[in-house]
């Protein structure tokens, strides 16, 4: 016999049962992602003042260089990038930062990551703002339509975000490297270079976590064994990937403070400590 009895009746926006404090993660990660964007996007726009360039750090010899603007393609005349200063067919009327031609890389890479898009589906669309917690629309398209749809586009984010990652290496190791008033440079280790370098290993531990690496090295596999390489390398991801979350957050708290670090010792305010030079 069919079943005929009527549906549950659909929650309104805020209701449930729960007698927990369902709100407080979504007003963490709400603040959290917030701050994050307010700061990053000021920071962008510091490197607009061609007479500063406080997202580098060269006092005493040293070499640090924000994550915010790494790789600096085009930089300031205090600090040129790889191929020199502003380009000239960059819009006269439109203010220009080393860090606009590159952000959009990472930024896209985190804003279409499958765990990111749960956390702010729920804290910023309240699409549902918590388990069985009542949302405010009455339909649900999926990702199949404008904007939605573009989270497909992970993948090739990921592509670039390894990239990424060995040219924030890169950025450690010369980092290490401190010159004298010669020129002639000298390995060693300070707090500004732990920075940098802790740095890399959390942004790494995040993009080599990711979902749609574990698919790229072991999704296609029915028989893991006829191919053990694919079947280790599927297994090293889905160890990162068990704790996706965290290393999430913790990259995103880290790339943030390494951009303050360096800031804040380019204008003078904090003063990088070393611990040896060789």
């Amino acid at each position: 016999m069919a079943y005929t009895g009527a549906l549950p009746k659909q929650r309104g926006f805020g209701e449930t049962t729960r007698s927990d404090a369902w709100w407080i993660q979504p007003l963490l990660v709400f603040l959290g992602f917030s701050a994050f964007i307010v700061y990053s996007t000021w920071a962008a726009f510091q490197g607009t003042n061609s007479a500063q360039c406080y997202y580098w750090y060269g006092e005493n010899g040293a070499n640090y260089l924000s994550p915010f603007y790494s790789p600096e393609l085009f930089g300031s005349a205090q600090h040129p990038g790889i191929f020199g200063v502003a380009p000239g067919w960059w819009p006269g009327w439109l203010p220009f930062s080393p860090a606009f031609l590159i952000m959009w890389i990472p930024a896209g890479f985190r804003f279409t990551c499958y765990y990111y898009r749960g956390a702010y589906y729920k804290a910023f669309w309240a699409d549902p703002i918590n388990c069985a917690v009542g949302e405010p629309r009455k339909t649900y398209l999926g990702e199949r339509y404008f904007p939605l749809i573009i989270q497909n586009i992970h993948r090739y984010f990921l592509y670039l975000a390894l990239v990424f990652i060995l040219i924030l290496g890169h950025d450690a190791w010369k980092a290490m490297w401190f010159a004298d008033a010669a020129g002639t440079k000298h390995f060693g280790v300070a707090v500004g270079t732990i920075v940098l370098t802790v740095n890399v290993v959390l942004l790494a531990g995040y993009t080599c976590g990711c979902h749609s690496l574990r698919h790229l090295i072991g999704g296609f596999l029915n028989s893991p064994s006829k191919a053990p390489v694919c079947a280790k390398g599927y297994s090293c991801v889905s160890c990162l990937n068990r704790r996706h979350m965290l290393w999430a957050w913790m990259s995103l708290f880290w790339v943030g403070f390494t951009d303050v670090y360096i800031r804040l010792c380019a204008m003078g305010i904090w003063h990088d400590l070393r611990f040896f030079i060789f």
